[in-house]
């Protein structure tokens, strides 16, 4: 099965959502594309760790038979340019990064050089997508909540595999107690290893 990291990106740019996130935000598409190859992973392991437990995966799976049943991936750009895209968004990555919210906007900003208002702006943008994208296939391969704490956890080690440093990083930035230090390493790290999450073609 292709990656959920490579097969959202490419929705993204072959959609014209990467445009329509642009136009959006006042970001250069490359820009938009920089910040996605930090905040597409960044989402995912949120929602792996949130999954991890059987309580977190039937309250992910009750999520997406309410909310996202995956028909948002066919029209990208009229989600993107309905005028509400953020609004759903927000409430979404509460739920998903809790009270680290803030460290991992301010992280992905200084790994991106990006600022953090347009950082929150993707992340809500983007963070719909992502529960779209599992829903539909939580419908395609009729999967249960250990089926879909299952499948994150395979998205967890296809990105291990590919780029250990970058999503060791994103993992203790969403664990640790004490980020500080961790966010100057995000920096340093730039977005060039976070891109290399995603398949080289």
């Amino acid at each position: 099965m292709a990656s959920a990291l490579d097969e959202l990106m490419n929705s993204l740019q072959g959609s014209g959502g990467i445009g329509q996130m642009s136009r959006s935000t006042g970001l250069g598409e490359s820009d938009v594309t920089k910040l996605l190859s930090g905040a597409l992973p960044a989402l995912l392991a949120g929602l792996s760790r949130n999954a991890a437990s059987s309580d977190g995966a039937a309250g992910l799976l009750a999520a997406l038979d309410r909310d996202h049943d995956g028909s948002i991936m066919d029209d990208v750009v009229g989600y993107l340019g309905g005028g509400g895209a953020t609004t759903g968004g927000a409430g979404i990555l509460q739920h998903i990064f809790g009270g680290r919210q803030g460290q991992v906007e301010s992280a992905l900003s200084r790994s991106t050089g990006v600022d953090q208002s347009s950082v929150s702006n993707i992340l809500a943008m983007a963070a719909p997508l992502v529960l779209g994208y599992l829903g539909r296939q939580r419908r395609a391969q009729n999967l249960d909540a250990a089926g879909l704490s299952s499948l994150l956890q395979q998205e967890q080690r296809v990105a291990q595999e590919r780029s250990p440093e970058a999503v060791g990083m994103l993992t203790r930035l969403i664990d640790a107690d004490d980020d500080g230090s961790i966010m100057d390493e995000m920096a340093e790290m730039g977005s060039s290893l976070l891109a290399s999450l995603f398949k080289q073609t």
